[in-house]
């Protein structure tokens, strides 16, 4: 069979060979047992929902094998024999051209160098899924294959509910992920659930099919490096030592952003083969498994104003002990370890080995419990010892804070309700970008030619080049910063996967570039474009510990943003939308929704872009305004000046010394 007829025959009607996994793959930890024998019924009688009632007896001890062995059904069987990547959009079949595109986006995130453990549909963060089960992803990529711009299909956390009759301007695809009951969105809820195979993890990028490898949060960290350097002193980069930890999927970004923005970056993680992946991929540049070793080659890099980013193949908390012991002065300091999965991967306690780890963490998952939470206390105090002697330290959003606190370390501030180190969104995200509608834009070129995404590139770095001759002083530093990005995208090498590119753009220039592209698309220059972004944006997320950790007026808590965010973009030209319970921050701490958009180079495209951009960003500064966030309230005056139909309420401000 060809690529496109086994794309089209969905699951087969005839049972392939049983499959075992690749032992030189990533592999997705044990989950803990938490099923009662009614429930593994249950779980197996859902799993055999997709399959003919003459193939059940076969596939009932399989599944259940698997339930036992890995705490899920992943349905091995059914992987695919042909390579996952992200194809050029015509070798896909299909009768609608956004079809192919999702087709491609998904194929994107399961590509064996892109997807943290593609063998469990797992893209990155430890548990953020594509799928739950093979068998969803064939019956997804079939439907795709089949529909046309009349229908949308309904994605219920990874299952594929069904084609439905709509129009050609609505979603073609609409997806939740974990969109659970509030009172039941506790972690051990979603490993029931999961393991019942009823709902998943869609984390951000991974269940919406955004995520384009590393790259996508690069840009992120390189600006949160550059600022929070500027935070220290205004003597550059140069010399700085920026110590964190996590090497796998999302977190593989740091090594890359700390070489762009100048320092010597230490980049802890546990995995080996995490840590090998990057350094195969050139994301990382030497490592390091010895901590005297270490500690010399950092000396003589922070001596020599070197711009070099080293991994150290072991726990961080070592290095931020050893590195206290030896007086090696840390500049800046952060973490970004899975913590919003801290029972389940998402962080290794100091001591154990990755292996003796993954035992207990699947046979004594009480014990392992106590040893991260023992880890968290000790990394809290080292890290505590290094803020004393002036160390920078903030939260890089991952949950490192809550869950200290959680284990009683010393994190809180005097008051006792705040943390004593901020977020990095309310020291510089917050305030710098996401206030003044500067957030994480995303681009693939779907031809798969590298040419293409080099055009896109200079032509968006045409367009901010033009829209920073007239932008107000408040926003020229991020205009530079991202048109130096832009420059330096190239050399850079950031490509993993899909020939992609992100940047931070505000409303305005999200318009004006996705408009450019399609005027060259329509012109035959460049080959149909995905437009879409991070879900740690603007608008799309509420997230109390992340991207709104600098709403001040008590909403942070509520999830108006990001419903009204992905209500909005459904009707007003968006290729598919995407709502979930979980993100980066952990199951029940955040809702978070995300977009795609495909660019044909056609006046409808052209209309819907225009119209889903503008809200897709304003939405959000219009909520940060109401918060009397004040770079947001200066933003959303500039958006409806410049926009006679936006009428926003803006916020009465209260002169405190009447309080």
């Amino acid at each position: 069979m060809t690529f496109q007829q086994q794309i089209q025959q969905g699951i087969p009607a005839s049972l392939p060979a049983k499959k075992y996994r690749d032992p030189n793959v990533s592999h997705a930890p044990k989950r803990k047992e938490i099923l009662t024998n009614e429930e593994k019924k249950l779980a197996l009688k859902n799993a055999l929902r997709y399959f003919e009632p003459k193939h059940h007896a076969e596939l009932i001890p399989e599944f259940k094998e698997e339930l036992e062995n890995y705490g899920r059904i992943y349905m091995y069987r059914l992987m695919p024999d042909y390579k996952i990547y992200a194809r050029p959009i015509e070798e896909y079949p299909g009768k609608s051209q956004q079809a192919k595109a999702i087709q491609l986006m998904i194929q994107n995130n399961l590509d064996h160098a892109v997807a943290q453990h593609p063998e469990e549909l797992i893209t990155y963060g430890g548990n953020g899924a594509v799928f739950q089960n093979w068998a969803q992803y064939l019956l997804t990529m079939k439907y795709l294959s089949e529909m046309t711009d009349e229908q949308t299909l309904v994605m219920y956390s990874g299952h594929p509910m069904g084609l439905f009759p709509s129009h050609k301007n609505a979603p073609r695809v609409v997806v939740t992920n974990g969109m659970v009951i509030p009172n039941y969105s506790q972690p051990d809820d979603w490993e029931k659930m999961n393991a019942l195979g009823v709902s998943q993890y869609g984390q951000m990028t991974a269940g919406s099919y955004m995520y384009i490898g590393p790259q996508g949060i690069v840009h992120g960290t390189t600006i949160t490096v550059l600022n929070g350097c500027r935070k220290i002193d205004s003597k550059g980069t140069a010399g700085k030592l920026f110590v964190t930890a996590g090497l796998g999927g999302m977190s593989g970004a740091q090594p890359k952003a700390g070489n762009i923005a100048g320092v010597v970056s230490v980049t802890a993680e546990v995995n080996p083969a995490a840590t090998w992946k990057r350094h195969e991929q050139g994301w990382v540049d030497e490592v390091i498994s010895d901590l005297d070793e270490l500690v010399a080659r950092v000396r003589k890099a922070k001596e020599n104003n070197e711009v070099v980013s080293i991994a150290y193949d072991g726990n961080v908390v070592e290095v931020w002990e050893k590195f206290d012991e030896e007086n090696v002065y840390i500049d800046l300091g952060s973490d970004q370890t899975s913590l919003h999965n801290p029972w389940a991967g998402g962080y290794y306690p100091v001591g154990l080995t990755f292996e003796e780890a993954n035992e207990m963490m699947a046979n004594n998952p009480e014990l392992f419990k106590e040893k991260v939470q023992e880890s968290l206390r000790r990394h809290a105090a080292a890290v505590n010892k290094h803020t004393a002697k002036g160390t920078y330290f903030f939260d890089y959003g991952n949950a490192f804070l809550l869950e200290a606190s959680r284990a009683g370390a010393d994190v809180m501030a005097e008051n006792g309700i705040d943390f004593k180190y901020p977020s990095y969104v309310q020291d510089i995200m917050g305030p710098m970008c996401f206030d003044y509608g500067f957030g994480p834009f995303r681009w693939v070129c779907t031809s798969g030619k590298p040419e293409d995404l080099q055009k896109t590139d200079e032509i968006a770095c045409q367009v901010l080049e033009e829209i920073m001759q007239n932008s107000p002083a408040e926003i020229q530093q991020q205009m530079q910063d991202n048109i130096t990005w832009i420059k330096g995208a190239q050399e850079n090498k950031l490509v993993v996967g899909s020939q992609a590119r992100i940047l931070y753009a505000d409303a305005e220039g999200r318009i004006k570039i996705a408009k450019a592209f399609n005027d060259a698309i329509a012109r035959g220059k460049i080959g149909p474009v995905v437009l879409g972004r991070d879900h740690h944006d603007v608008s799309g997320t509420d997230s109390p510990f992340r991207e709104t950790s600098n709403i001040y007026d008590g909403s942070k808590f509520t999830a108006d943003m990001a419903i009204h965010n992905v209500i909005g973009d459904s009707f007003r030209g968006a290729t598919w939308v995407s709502i979930h319970n979980g993100g980066g921050v952990g199951w029940g701490e955040v809702i978070n929704g995300g977009f795609g958009m495909l660019l044909d180079g056609s006046s409808d495209a052209e209309q819907r872009l225009k119209s889903m951009l503008h809200w897709d960003v304003n939405n959000g500064i219009a909520r940060r305004s109401w918060a009397r966030n004040e770079e947001a309230i200066f933003a959303i005056k500039r958006a409806m000046e410049e926009e006679p139909l936006l009428k926003v309420t803006l916020p009465n401000l209260v002169d405190e010394n009447l309080l």
